[in-house]
């Protein structure tokens, strides 16, 4: 959580003072992306808890918890306002902040806000958002009170490891809403975007993230503006580039800046998926978490490794309400007793790993889970 790393807030004359020394050691860290963090209306219902009168996330994230907390730095999507009540889901969503609460208790560091739902709630629900991820020490971007507030949080630099992070966050709109001054949401404009990785680069980061939400919903392929893009950030300085919005799964490529030196590339996750929704159709039911380990050596710094953890998101249907679980797939296939899921469930949750496999042929699938058991509802390393 916020403890483990450092969110650096560096006004522009840092960027004008000279180059400190970097040290000689080599440095690493471990990143990891999850995908749209939603919250409808069953969801909503299912996290009431009416013995003590109270919302409960929880059990949400109870079993991807452990490959969050690995991480140096966990960032997800954001993509429900935390507005106060009335709490709704879909069109137009508020979540209880009990679900960003219980994000970052799972180990989540960082939350993208711009994105199309950023404005469900108008002005006051944008503002009141920010107010409860400050409360919760949540770190944010993409999203500010006023300009002054961009200037100086944005791009945000993020450090841990003797490894400096720059993360930049676009939508490509608010579905139709526009945003009361002076508040401000990052919209995807290749001018703006440009000025702001020319800012970025004067902090002297060692690496370049810029999140996405962007592509067409339940496409399972990039479309050719986000190739374009993807195209246009890398000649401007991004390193990498993770992408939302479609809910679902689209692909993960790489690109070579130097068509000889094969050694050096840049990724982009097209989309990561659903990280929890209540969406049950076919590819939209699930998602991946995108891992990437960089190491810092006096030659630069560089994607080392990475990978993808595959999760189903089962909703367990009991007492008159929905329970949601983020279900990572190898879990599972070692503790199937424990969830002891209906034959339908077991059907989709094949489906929708078999259906990931094939889709991100060629891209490594994370470990992390093998050789671990679920004791007394939790999940425990047993090797």
């Amino acid at each position: 959580m916020f403890r483990k790393i450092t969110a650096l807030l560096i006004p522009l004359a840092f960027f004008l003072l000279p180059c400190l020394p970097q040290h000689s050691d080599t440095s690493s860290l471990t990143l990891v992306f999850g995908g749209d963090i939603m919250g409808h209306d069953e969801q909503i219902k299912g996290a009431w808890d009416e013995a003590t009168q109270s919302y409960n996330y929880e059990p949400t994230f109870r079993y991807i918890k452990p490959f969050i907390e690995e991480a140096d730095i966990a960032i997800g999507n954001l993509e429900v306002t935390l507005a106060g009540p009335a709490y709704t889901g879909y069109p137009q969503f508020s979540s209880p902040d009990e679900l960003a609460k219980a994000a970052s208790k799972a180990g989540f560091d960082v939350m993208i806000q711009a994105n199309n739902h950023a404005l469900d709630r108008g002005k006051k629900g944008f503002e009141r958002t920010l107010r409860a991820l400050d409360t919760l020490n949540l770190i944010h971007t993409g999203t500010f009170r006023n300009t002054e507030d961009r200037e100086k949080n944005y791009p945000l630099i993020l450090e841990k490891n003797n490894i400096r992070i720059a993360l930049l966050n676009y939508t490509y709109g608010t579905n139709g809403l526009e945003i009361a001054l002076p508040c401000i949401i990052n919209r995807i404009d290749t001018v703006t975007i440009k000025n702001d990785l020319e800012k970025a680069g004067l902090a002297n980061p060692d690496f370049v993230i810029v999140t996405m939400h962007w592509g067409e919903e339940y496409q399972r392929s990039e479309n050719r503006q986000q190739r374009q893009l993807a195209s246009f950030l890398f000649r401007h300085g991004a390193d990498a580039i993770i992408g939302s919005h479609p809910h679902v799964i689209q692909p993960v490529r790489k690109h070579y800046p130097d068509p000889i030196d094969s050694s050096r590339y840049n990724l982009v996750v097209y989309s990561l998926g659903n990280f929890v929704s209540n969406q049950r159709a076919q590819y939209k039911d699930g998602g991946i978490m995108f891992s990437m380990h960089l190491i810092k050596t006096r030659d630069g710094t560089s994607v080392s490794d990475y990978n993808y953890m595959p999760y189903w998101v089962y909703r367990a249907d009991l007492t008159g309400k929905s329970t949601f679980y983020v279900l990572p797939v190898d879990l599972y296939s070692q503790n199937e007793d424990h969830f002891n899921l209906l034959d339908h469930n077991q059907y989709k949750i094949t489906r929708f790993y078999e259906d990931t496999r094939q889709h991100l042929k060629g891209i490594p699938e994370s470990p992390f889970f093998r050789g671990w058991k679920i004791k007394e509802g939790v999940p425990v390393f047993s090797e």
